[in-house]
This record gives structure tokens, sequence and C-alpha cells, in this order.
């Protein structure tokens, strides 16, 4: 299933109100939540959702009645020991 980066701007957003969508986010009608990152300071907040696809992504936010700025499909991922690995292959050439 393909994964979608969101982007969102909530300045002000505090943890209490990230918890009180908590219930509705769960509900995962359009699409499948994965992941949240905030900075509520900034109220910067980029989430990941996997989903058929981005207009899947989009009902889902709508659904919630949260905003966002953009949505965009991951191709492509990699944690720490895959770079490990691809510098000690590159290393190994």
């Amino acid at each position: 299933m393909p994964l979608f980066l969101s982007l969102h701007q909530a300045p002000g957003l505090a943890v209490e109100e990230i918890a009180g969508n908590a219930p509705e986010v769960a509900q995962q009608v359009h699409a499948t939540f994965r992941q949240l990152y905030v900075n509520t300071g900034t109220g910067f907040i980029v989430s990941v959702y996997e989903a058929e696809n981005a207009k899947a992504v989009e009902e889902e936010f709508e659904r919630i009645g949260f905003p966002f700025d953009a949505i965009h499909e991951i191709d492509f991922t990699q944690n720490s020991a895959e770079l490990a690995e691809m510098v000690a292959q590159a290393d190994r050439v």
C-alpha cells in the first residue's frame, strides 16, 4: 500500500488538542495513520498515512476536519541501517 506524507501548519497547537483529535484519527476510514511529527512551538506538522491514493488521504483529513497544506506520495524510504549498508556497498566497488 502506498505511503503518503502530509504537511500542515497549526500554530499554537497543543498536545491536548492532538489528543482530542485522536479518536477520529483512530477510526482510519479512508486512510491508515502511521506516524505524526509535530513542533508545537512553530505549529509545523508532518504526518504519514498509508492509502490507495492521495485522494483517500485528502478525504481522511476532510472527514477529521484537519486542514493540510500538501500531500506527497513516498516512493523511497531508508533507515540508518540501510544507509550504512548503501555506504558499505559503495566502498566495496
